[in-house]
Parts: structure tokens; sequence; C-alpha cells
């Protein structure tokens, strides 16, 4: 998930003076997977995928049309309220997977933040599954049913995932500001109502880090006289921007969050097979709006502080192996957790033996709501509210 590069949005200053800090990229610990990958593991991992993939297919083509089709022609703001609680029920099977069945520790520190409050958050990008593990806080705070992200263009081809990006309303971007800017600004237009629960999650970096990404960031930086650093990039400021003008006046704050692991970088198979990570450590700023500059030129420069102050903060936790103040964050709900997985795995057994084995249509609906997914997503429909009170805004008619 990342967001929008933008070739001139690094040129910014902090304080007018350049880091001394000679370049080089931090050391990335990369050793020994936290556990082996056994043939149980293996046969667990797939088992796991199919049955995530069956219940996102089965609960989005019987379901999904009713709340993104039947209830948005009455209400757009109970359309994604109802689309959200099944995308919610959904989710919160990943956090499930990692912290009771893989045995991953999250360990969070910071600022205990306050839950269902509508925010912005930023985070660093360490790996390509750095946003799964935002669920899992997310999932503590009330708010898994409605985080959204900015992701780009490409992973809008992935079968069946693309029609789930588009219904619950992710940014998708091509990465050259000139064509995302008004994408983005038209798309965050439609999340200012404060009835609608919301977290915008976005990577300022636009990709994870590596080694090559490091380096190449750090020339820059020693080119434009900004500070070196060496455990994130440097971050791309214009999309972070848009997103706080955007929604300046209608978020609660702003959540600055700084993802670490131990002691291996994860990918997604080894969420799949859980033989990594051990831990993730994830540290919370919270910052009110009102502390923000206004801007362009002030807020590219604040967050480059940001990011500065992350490579600090990363730097001591590559020397201690963990952040400050830690303990911020309870455990999961082990009774919750199997609550929700069994409920969402009954109506998808039950869905599947209905398209299988009962009436022809069943089939027939099947088809004819794939057919709708994929048309709305093709051509990145959203539905307009057809019946309600002559009163309401545009955007309500047209969101």
């Amino acid at each position: 998930m990342e967001c929008p590069s933008s070739t001139s949005s690094q040129g910014h200053h902090v304080n007018g003076k350049q880091s001394t800090d000679p370049p080089g990229p931090a050391i990335l610990k990369n050793g020994p997977r936290h556990r082996p990958l056994t043939p149980i593991r293996r046969c667990r991992g797939v088992l796991c995928l199919v049955i995530m993939l069956l219940t996102a297919f089965m609960m989005m083509v019987y379901l999904s049309p009713i709340t993104t089709f039947l209830v948005r022609l009455f209400s757009v703001h109970y359309s994604r309220k109802s689309t959200c609680f099944l995308f919610g029920m959904w989710l919160a099977m990943w956090p499930f997977l990692f912290e009771k069945v893989n045995k991953t520790r999250f360990i969070f520190s910071g600022e205990s933040v306050p839950p269902k409050e509508r925010v912005l958050l930023f985070a660093n990008h360490r790996t390509e599954v750095d946003w799964m593990y935002l669920w899992d806080f997310a999932l503590r705070k009330g708010r898994l049913q409605c985080i959204k992200y900015m992701l780009k263009k490409s992973l809008m081809k992935l079968p069946v995932f693309n029609w789930s990006f588009h219904l619950i309303e992710f940014i998708p971007v091509d990465r050259k500001w000139e064509i995302d800017e008004p994408i983005i600004r038209r798309r965050l237009s439609e999340f200012k109502n404060p009835r609608d629960p919301l977290w915008l999650a976005v990577f300022p970096e636009g990709t994870d880090y590596t080694e090559k990404k490091c380096i190449k960031s750090q020339e820059y930086a020693v080119e434009h006289g900004l500070p070196v650093l060496k455990n994130v990039l440097l971050p791309k400021t214009k999309g972070f921007n848009c997103c706080l003008q955007e929604l300046r006046s209608s978020i609660d704050a702003v959540y600055d969050i700084t993802i670490a692991y131990k002691h291996r970088l994860p990918t997604f198979l080894d969420n799949v097979y859980g033989i990594d990570p051990s831990e993730v450590h994830i540290h919370i700023n919270s910052i009110q709006v009102s502390d923000i500059p206004t801007s362009e030129d002030e807020v590219a420069g604040w967050l480059v502080e940001r990011f500065r102050l992350k490579d600090e903060l990363l730097s001591k936790f590559s020397a201690l192996g963990h952040f400050p103040n830690e303990g911020t964050e309870g455990d999961l709900s082990t009774l919750k957790c199997l609550v929700n997985f069994t409920a969402v795995v009954s109506v998808t057994g039950i869905l599947t033996y209905l398209t299988l084995f009962s009436s022809v249509w069943f089939k027939v609906f099947v088809a004819f709501s794939c057919a709708f997914l994929t048309i709305v997503t093709c051509y990145s429909i959203h539905l307009p509210q057809l019946i309600g009170s002559p009163g309401l805004s545009s955007r309500a008619k047209y969101a």
C-alpha cells in the first residue's frame, strides 16, 4: 500500500540545515526464520489462504450487492456502514491468524489513544506487509472496519481483492502527481462526513524500505540539504499534504506510527505460513491537528522532521530491542476472535452449499453478482443515492 510519489515533493529543507551524518543504510536485521517451514505449517498456511479467499468471495458476491446497491439507493451513510461492518468481520480474521494462530507478539508503545476517532495516520514502510499489521491496532480501537489506504493502481488488477478494494473505497494511485491529485481530492471530498467513521492510512515513503532505495534517498538528501536518514526513506510530502488539506476540518487527530520487527523482516508468505515475524513493535504518537502547520511548505518540512525523529527512534530500537513506554495496548480477546471466525466461516459454508448443491438460481445470482462487481470495479463506479430527502448534499448524492 503506497502513497503517490512526486518528483518535487522532497525538495524541502528542515531548519535550512544539512545533516552531517555520513550516508549509508542501517544494517537490516534479516537473520534466520523464527520458526522452520515444516510440511504441517505449509499445509496449514495453504488452508488458511483458501479460507480467506473463499470467505471473501462468498461474502462479496452474496452480501455486497445488497449493501452497495440496495441500501445505497436510500442512504450512502448506511450503505458504507453496512459494507464496512461486513468487511470488518472478514478482516478481523487476519489479526486472529497473526496473534492467536501464528503466535506473533504485538507490542504497542508510545501513547495510549482513545478509541473510535476519525484519524489520518502515517507510517514508515519497512516491508510489503506493514499495512496488514495496522489491522491489529485498528481492531483494538474499534476501527478495523473503516480503515482505508492509498494503494498502487496495479493492485486493482488482483482478482477478488480488487472488488473489495473498490467497495470499501480505497484510493488507487498511479504515483504521478499530475494524474493522482484530482482523483485523490475527489475521493477525499467524499470522506468528510463526520458521521462516517474513518481511519485513512498513508505511507509517505511511497515504497517499502530496501538498501538500494535507502542509498538513493540519502544521495537525494545530500544533494538538497536534507537530513540523511538510515532507517527510513525521505517522505514524499504532496500526497500527505493533500490528505491533510481535504480532511483537516473533519478528523480528530493524526497518528504518527513507527513499525519495527524482531529479528527478521516478514513477507506475506511468512504471515501465511506462520514462520515470521516473532515480534511486531508498533509505536504511536498522537498529534493534534491544530499543531500541524497549514501551508504546503511548512507541512513538507514538518513531515520530513517527523521522519527524522522516526529514524532516531528506529536506531534506538536497533540498539535496545524495544521502543520506549511499552504496554499501551492489551491483548486481543481470544473468545471474540473465535466467535467472529466461527460466524464468518459458518456463513461462508452455508453460502457455498447453496451455490453448489441447491437451486440453479443461486448459481445464476453468483454469476450476475460477479459480473456486477467486475463492471463497477473496472469502471470505478460508486452508485448514487436515488431515494431520500430533496435537501441531500451533492456529496451524498454522488459519493
